[in-house]
């Protein structure tokens, strides 16, 4: 079977981990790679994107590993130039960074709900604007957003700020799939549900008794009885970044084991 990803290019941005184990960016990259793609995996820690790069080396892969803050335009603009510069092109911008922040609305302040906001949406809205100009020139690409069933789901956590954002992130995603659509440049989401990354344990573990309470609940929760994992949410974006999605744009896709089909 032909490698879906041959001569492309993949940018990555949060291409490492948040802890041991498999992130949805660093399976995310690491499956562009064995594809085919030629990987820029570019994390907030240098340390993550290296992690990630070496992985995909050991394997015979091409990978760059740069560290870059997605709020900061001049970074985000320096690393796109960087990946020209080495490889000529984009052909894939998957925006995976993001981040939550549980609290009570009374307990909320105006810096950490704009943190969130600058991390989860305006990051990728940087990402695109620096990118797709050499889309353009190029004559296409495919630009994958990580969003969340908690845009479209409300759920037993409270992160206003997250949900809000990944809500944004969503029609930000069929806005521009709309602009861009007869330049060939494809512009997707895709809507995790209940996963088990190392996220959960770092930003989530805190909502409950114990880590394997948690795990139990998340898993009683899902349709399927069990959560999904990183590669579940990688291979979706492998599919809708490769050619085989080519009359795809626009979609909020829910990898979640059926549970936005409960909030019906």
């Amino acid at each position: 079977m032909a490698l879906r990803m041959r001569d492309k290019v993949a940018l990555v941005l949060g291409a490492g981990s948040s802890g041991p184990g498999w992130g949805n960016g660093k399976a995310a990259a690491v499956l562009y790679a064995r594809e085919g793609a030629k990987l820029v995996a570019v994390d907030v820690r240098a340390e993550a994107a290296a992690e990630t790069a070496k992985i995909v080396a050991s394997e015979g892969g091409e990978a760059l590993a740069l560290a870059g803050d997605v709020t900061d335009e001049a970074q985000i603009q320096a690393i796109v130039a960087e990946t020209l510069a080495r490889f000529g092109r984009i052909d894939v911008l998957h925006n995976n960074v993001g981040i939550t922040d549980i609290g009570e609305l009374e307990d909320i302040t105006k810096e950490r709900w704009q943190r969130v906001m600058d991390i989860n949406l305006t990051g990728a809205m940087l990402a695109s604007k620096a990118v797709v100009p050499a889309m353009l020139q190029q004559g296409g690409g495919a630009i994958v957003n990580i969003s969340s069933t908690a845009a479209i789901h409300i759920n037993d956590y409270h992160y206003y700020s997250y949900s809000a954002s990944k809500a944004g992130l969503n029609h930000l995603t069929r806005a521009l799939a709309i602009r861009y659509a007869k330049d060939n440049i494809r512009v997707n989401a895709i809507m995790p549900g209940l996963m088990d990354t190392p996220l959960i344990h770092r930003q989530i573990a805190g909502s409950y008794a114990d880590t394997e309470a948690m795990i139990a609940a998340r898993n009683a929760r899902s349709p399927m009885g069990r959560m999904g994992d990183a590669w579940d949410v990688a291979r979706a974006a492998l599919f809708l970044a490769s050619d085989e999605a080519r009359y795809i744009t626009g979609v909020c896709l829910p990898v979640d084991g059926g549970l936005t089909c409960l909030a019906g």
